[in-house]
């Protein structure tokens, strides 16, 4: 049985107050954005900069397998962060996983929409430590 529209507004609104507060301790001012997804202008869920490094994300925590984000929702995160002087960035958690960091050029386009499952995040995903530039990881192709 699934999450209600509410249980899954309330979940994502956790995970958001999450990746922030992950942010913030490790030096990144970051903040909600206020009406993300309720506003004809683009609007990420997060912003979050250091001076150096500067991303407009659009957070998703699931329980499927696969998350299909709209084209719109996709193009608006890309024109937001392309304006503001951003790295657009797609913040994904399945359950019991670890936040995986999605470039959106690694997405997979479907007629659609763009979809992300386990898989391609496992492979194409960044980690928090690579996102925010702790480290680099050499992937295998």
């Amino acid at each position: 049985m699934g999450l209600s529209f509410s249980g899954r507004k309330a979940k994502g609104s956790k995970a958001e107050r999450e990746l922030i507060h992950l942010l913030w301790e490790n030096g990144f001012a970051a903040m909600r954005a206020a009406g993300s997804g309720s506003t004809r202008h683009p609007s990420p869920d997060i912003v979050a900069g250091n001076g150096k490094l500067f991303f407009a994300i659009e957070c998703k925590a699931i329980h499927a397998h696969t998350k299909y984000l709209d084209k719109d929702e996709i193009n608006q995160l890309d024109l937001f962060a392309n304006s503001f002087g951003a790295r657009p960035i797609v913040a994904i958690r399945f359950d019991n996983e670890h936040w995986f960091f999605m470039n959106i050029t690694d997405l997979k386009e479907t007629p659609k929409a763009f979809g992300v499952n386990y898989e391609l995040a496992k492979k194409k995903g960044l980690t928090f430590e690579e996102l925010i530039g702790k480290y680099r990881q050499k992937r295998l192709a």
